[in-house]
């Protein structure tokens, strides 16, 4: 491809060869996609950022990091698809979770080659922008996480909330049973830590839907990291005005489906319980929130979360990985959109993990979540937390 018609590309995102084919009937968007830079830009912003998700800028910024994985070269028997086009085709699927059919109908282009280019696409997504935007934290980055958790959620040594949901998906052929979650669908399991400002910081794609919830952490890298004590988290340190309770280890806040660790705080079960429980559930539930709005403005963002995903696996665990990476490309660019809370069922098509019943933790466990308990009753209450 000429250097003028790839600047053409970069210049206006929307805007690809001329040569692209045309058909009759075509949506109007597709008049956009596959015209001449001028007719592009009748296209408004808003409109342009409704049909792909990202403004025309973030578009731009994504092409320039993404565009040389993604450039094919062209033969003596046809041009390569210009790689705006490609990243249009697999941002359009990420947006809508169309089918392949209505893909091929809104670009033009046959069902093999969307096939083709949606692998392809997020494979390059992910593979450019994981080490910028979700690399995974040094125990600096670490400490800076739990600042923020202490500054925002009022919740100290706190680096991150976890979550877990599963995507559906329709059953592939001889995909077994191993899909087969238990609600009676089939879906595989996103695992996300979110930071005090909603970017996922480390995820776990790919386990099994029928995996119990507590397998799916034990057999997570993550979970691995952490009960090994290989993730690099600051050292203990005791709570703001709490010296005399002495060090304690920094920890992730978690939900009744993962068990209580050490590191890994969750809130104490059963409906009845004494003020100092009820606020320390409280405590919890307020900064763990921030991870289940993440994962609604994650599915609000991208409607393929809303539909069931009807590719195999290991294109889904791609398209999943991409999705959060680009997550975070939004979320620290200037453009980001404000935070409100997640919608209640905006999260269609993931599922939560199932509860589990409170286990029997390792007394160093308790110790440090009664610590915490006590810290959020004395030194460390706040105006707005439960009285009575």
């Amino acid at each position: 491809m000429c250097y003028g018609r790839l600047k053409n590309c970069v210049d206006s995102f929307s805007a690809v060869s001329g040569s692209i084919r045309s058909f009759r009937g075509a949506p109007s968007f597709v008049s956009f996609t596959n015209s001449s830079r001028s007719s592009s830009r009748s296209l408004d912003d808003g409109r342009f950022q409704r049909y792909f998700r990202l403004s025309r800028s973030q578009c731009d910024d994504l092409l320039s990091r993404v565009g040389g994985r993604i450039s094919l070269q062209d033969t003596n028997y046809r041009h390569s698809i210009p790689p705006a086009e490609r990243l249009s085709i697999c941002l359009r699927y990420l947006a809508t979770g169309d089918s392949f059919r209505t893909i091929t109908s809104s670009f033009c282009v046959g069902i093999t080659t969307v096939c083709k280019v949606v692998p392809d696409v997020v494979t390059a997504i992910w593979d450019c922008l994981v080490e910028e935007f979700m690399a995974v934290p040094s125990t600096d980055e670490w400490r800076s996480i739990a600042e923020g958790f202490e500054e925002r959620w009022n919740f100290p040594l706190c680096c991150g909330a976890l979550d877990g949901k599963h995507v559906l998906m329709k059953a592939s052929p001889n995909t077994g049973s191993q899909f087969h979650n238990y609600k009676g669908t089939f879906s595989l399991v996103l695992l996300a830590v979110v930071d005090a400002r909603y970017c996922f910081r480390v995820i776990d794609v790919g386990g099994y839907g029928r995996t119990s919830n507590g397998g799916t952490l034990a057999n997570s890298a993550f979970g691995q990291a952490l009960r090994s004590g290989t993730l690099h988290l600051p050292p203990d340190h005791p709570l703001p005005g709490a010296d005399h309770r002495g060090p304690q280890p920094h920890v992730f806040v978690a939900d009744e489906a993962f068990p209580l660790r050490k590191n890994l705080m969750r809130p104490f079960p059963g409906r009845t319980l004494p003020r100092e429980r009820r606020v320390f559930n409280y405590r919890l539930s307020r900064a763990r929130l921030v991870v289940e709005n993440a994962f609604g403005i994650l599915s609000s963002q991208w409607r393929m979360y809303r539909r069931l995903i009807e590719v195999q696996p290991d294109v889904v665990e791609r398209c999943v990985k991409a999705m959060c990476v680009l997550h975070n490309f939004m979320r620290r660019s200037a453009e980001a959109p404000a935070v409100r809370r997640a919608v209640q069922g905006a999260e269609d098509s993931m599922q939560s993990l199932g509860r589990v019943a409170a286990n029997n933790s390792a007394r160093e466990a308790i110790r440090v979540r009664d610590s915490f308990m006590a810290h959020f009753s004395a030194e460390g209450a706040v105006p707005w937390q439960p009285t009575e």
